[in-house]
């Protein structure tokens, strides 16, 4: 692909998450061209129908994740403690997520594909390495699984201010957090 293809097209999904997070999945695609500031034509070039920009969209959002985690596995594998990058992760996580939830309200309702199952499966050994890691540094709950991890995670309060989202965060860290042997389930 051409330079400013690339460009173009990176400005066509920056411009439908920004407009579908408006404006909702009705969204029109002239509206998402002007707002990238492309010809429709060029919009339709990329892609042939909003389906197939939403599914992108949130393709695009999946392999970011995937890769934000791999790099936090990378920084345990390297030594970094698992849980100072478990909580690095989850705050990029949460803030990218709650940015995130129209286009994914958006490919539900449209039906669009939900992205690569290899971003997926990425993602998910990344994490389940940092938390396995962390499991055995006792810094997390020692029943924690990914599953706790990804039900959490899809309850993150979209379209809340900064304090709400960073609030979340802390309740969660705690909820996931190593108690003590003690009665007081305090964290450690």
């Amino acid at each position: 692909m051409r330079a400013d293809a690339r460009r173009n097209r990176g400005k066509i999904l920056e411009a439908a998450r920004a407009q579908i997070t408006l404006h909702g999945p009705d969204v029109g695609m002239d509206e998402i061209a002007a707002a990238a500031g492309v010809a429709v034509g060029t919009l339709y070039s990329h892609f042939p129908t909003k389906v197939h920009l939403v599914a992108s969209v949130v393709s695009e959002f999946l392999a970011q994740m995937a890769d934000r985690s791999e790099t936090a596995a990378a920084a345990v594998r390297d030594g970094s403690p698992a849980y100072t990058e478990l909580t690095a992760l989850l705050r990029d996580i949460v803030i990218a997520t709650a940015t995130n939830q129209a286009a994914k309200a958006a490919a539900a309702a449209l039906d669009a594909d939900e992205g690569d199952a290899s971003d997926l499966q990425r993602g998910r050994a990344a994490l389940q390495s940092i938390i396995d890691q962390a499991r055995v540094d006792r810094a997390v709950r020692s029943d924690l699984s990914i599953e706790d991890f990804y039900l959490l995670v899809s309850n993150i309060p979209a379209g809340q201010p900064t304090d709400t989202l960073d609030r979340w965060i802390d309740l969660f860290l705690h909820g996931i957090a190593a108690r003590r042997a003690d009665t007081t389930s305090t964290p450690v």
